[in-house]
């Protein structure tokens, strides 16, 4: 393999002559082979954005010449389009807090600007890495805007499917708003509602975390672009500290504005843990919503089966016919990953030290596959569970009858004591609470009837209060 000789200020290393990176990335990929796992393409466009941006702002700034400024453009543009990406060879997990992800698209970036003013590969007279490239930048600047623009533009993936998994929850709230079931508390018989009912409140949580998450990512538009090292805006004109966040809203069409203090932004990444936070949570949700499913499922002759979920595939490789809640599981396996990825992302938030917090490649990595991770649950979640859920009717009705639960409805008519005895002797006889009141006549068919009436029983309003009072 033929080699360029690359220098830096720990000593020189061999590159290979046909790359497009160099001695800093070299350097970096030989010392973090911790993951296995290259930038995410999103930051890495999200990366190349902002060098983009830097190179319009210092060439209006009249700090780079025209010709260079074009053809750092130009390739970042070319990467943009998806060119040149095996050349982003840096482990995602890295020490520098980033400096190696940002001199990993430096080198890329005037290697070929320099191809494309006619240089060679290395000859970092014609464009440099650092002079030129990185003009009026540092790493501790560029990372976490890059890693704003990142957790941005992965954003409408998981609310695009959220908003269909609340559709979906939606739909099947209606479909089911006439089966009447038991509702249950401490997995115990607790009052009668309606099955329509349970979906909607599901329906209802995953809206609150659409409209939680969506506020978690007006932090993300706050950057500490200008502020260079440490937020003291060192080695930047007053051109480009007034305008490089302008421009760089221009180019991505987001809202971005530059914080108001530029070290508070460069050190602290609370507003990253605020959006880790609310995917937690939504994450929570999730689970727990498919931990009802999974139980209301369960059987399907020996469980609860009030409702079937769509058999997705063979539940067991030895018992035959056995279909397992199979898209509950993976869901609520990555809940468990992103609630332990916001405990790495809290941790390495909280780690910041002084003017820097040098953690953010991991926290990066974590957040990133949260948002990535949670996406692709969502979507199995809604096309290959919630959509071709149905309901065992008959099964929900007779849980209902035989349970004494249905007492509760008769405390406002008959007193609780009572009401309580009725339910002991059910659960002692197997004869249903309905029959026993009729048989000590302490109710009419009729009165039993409006007062077990679905509607009445799973949708208290004024007017069945005063039809309680009425009839007692």
């Amino acid at each position: 393999m033929k080699t360029r000789t690359e220098f830096d200020s720990i000593g020189h290393l061999e590159v290979p002559k046909d790359a497009y990176y160099g001695v800093q990335t070299l350097r970096a990929m030989e010392n973090f082979q911790i993951s296995g796992r290259k930038l995410h393409p999103k930051f890495i466009e999200s990366l190349v954005t902002i060098k983009k941006a830097a190179a319009m702002t210092n060439c209006k700034a009249g700090h780079l010449d025209s010709q260079r400024a074009s053809a750092i453009i130009m390739a970042c543009d070319e990467i943009i389009s998806g060119k040149w990406r095996d050349q982003f060879i840096v482990d995602a997990i890295q020490g520098g807090a980033g400096t190696s992800a940002n001199m990993n698209a430096n080198e890329v970036i005037a290697n070929r600007a320099i191809e494309l003013l006619g240089g060679e590969r290395g000859d970092y007279s014609v464009v440099h890495p650092n002079d030129h490239v990185n003009m009026a930048q540092s790493t501790n600047d560029v990372i976490p805007s890059a890693g704003k623009l990142t957790v941005i533009r992965l954003f409408p993936v998981l609310l695009l499917q959220l908003g269909k998994l609340h559709q979906a929850l939606m739909d099947k709230a209606k479909e089911f708003d006439h089966v009447l079931k038991m509702g249950r508390t401490q997995l115990q018989d607790a009052v009668p509602m309606r099955l329509g009912q349970s979906f909607h409140a599901y329906a209802s949580v995953i809206d609150r975390d659409v409209r939680r998450l969506e506020k978690s990512r007006e932090e993300m538009y706050v950057l500490n672009m200008g502020g260079t090292a440490i937020g003291t805006a060192i080695n930047v004109s007053p051109e480009y500290l007034h305008h490089i966040v302008k421009n760089l809203a221009e180019l991505t069409g987001y809202p971005f504005r530059q914080a108001a203090d530029l070290i508070d932004a460069t050190q602290n990444l609370d507003g990253f843990v605020g959006v880790s936070s609310a995917l937690k949570t939504c994450a929570v949700n999730l689970s727990k919503i498919c931990n009802d499913l999974r139980l209301l499922s369960s059987g399907p002759r020996t469980g609860v089966h009030e409702i079937n979920l769509p058999p997705r595939q063979n539940g067991s490789s030895i018992m035959p016919g056995k279909v397992n809640p199979v898209i509950p599981e993976v869901v609520t396996q990555v809940a468990y990953l992103v609630i332990g990825n916001d405990t790495a992302i809290t941790m390495a938030a909280e780690a910041g030290q002084m003017e820097l917090n040098a953690f953010e490649p991991v926290l990066f990595y974590k957040l990133f596959e949260s948002l990535d991770t949670m996406a692709g649950a969502v979507k199995t979640l809604t096309e290959n569970c919630i959509m071709g859920i149905t309901a065992n009717e008959d099964e929900c009705r007779s849980y209902v009858e035989h349970s004494m639960g249905i007492c509760t409805a008769l405390c406002p008519y008959i007193g609780y004591k009572k009401a309580a005895e009725i339910a002991k002797m059910s659960l002692k006889t197997g004869v249903p609470v309905r029959d026993i009141v009729l048989r000590e006549n302490l109710l009419s068919a009729v009165e039993l009837k409006k007062i077990l009436d679905p509607m009445i029983m799973t949708e208290g309003t004024e007017e069945n209060e005063a039809e309680r009072h009425t009839v007692a």
